[in-house]
C-alpha cells in the first residue's frame, strides 16, 4: 500500500477535492491548500516544517502563482519532489520547470491512475534519497 504526505496548492476546489479523493484512496495522507500563499503557509505551520513526500501544484493561480511557489518550496525543501499541474497542454514554460528541478508534471485534465502513478513514482523516489 503507498503511503506518504502529499501537499496539493491548486485555486480550484473540484480539482483539489479530486485529487484528494484519489490519492487518499491510493493510502496518501493530502494535505490542500487553496491558492499559492496558503500552499506555504502549510508548510511553514508548527515549529518544524511539514514532513512532505511530493508536492502537487498548479500553474495558474490568483496571487501567488505557482512559478513562486515551486521556487519557494524548492528553497526550502530542495529534496522534495513536485509535480506541476497545468490546463495547458502546450505550456511553455513546462520545460522551464523541468529544468528548475520539477520531478513532473501533467495536463489536466489527467486520469487518476496516471496521478496515482506520477506520485507513487516521486515518493519512491524522494523516499529512496533519504
Amino acid at each position: 500500500m503507498a503511503s506518504g504526505r502529499v501537499l496539493v496548492v491548486d485555486d480550484e476546489q473540484n480539482l483539489r477535492k479530486a485529487v484528494h479523493r484519489t490519492l487518499t484512496k491510493a493510502g496518501y495522507d493530502v494535505i490542500e491548500a487553496e491558492d499559492g500563499e496558503k500552499g506555504i503557509a502549510a508548510v511553514q505551520s508548527g515549529d518544524n516544517p511539514l514532513r512532505l513526500d511530493v508536492i502537487i501544484c498548479d500553474v495558474h493561480m490568483p496571487k501567488v502563482g505557482g512559478k513562486e511557489v515551486v521556487a519557494y518550496l524548492k528553497s526550502q525543501f530542495p529534496s522534495v519532489p513536485i509535480i506541476v499541474l497545468t490546463g495547458d497542454p502546450q505550456y511553455k514554460d513546462a520545460s522551464d520547470f523541468l529544468t528548475n528541478g520539477v520531478s513532473a508534471y501533467l495536463a489536466k485534465p489527467f486520469e487518476p491512475a496516471a496521478l496515482v502513478k506520477t506520485v507513487a513514482k516521486c515518493v519512491e523516489k524522494h523516499v529512496f534519497h533519504h
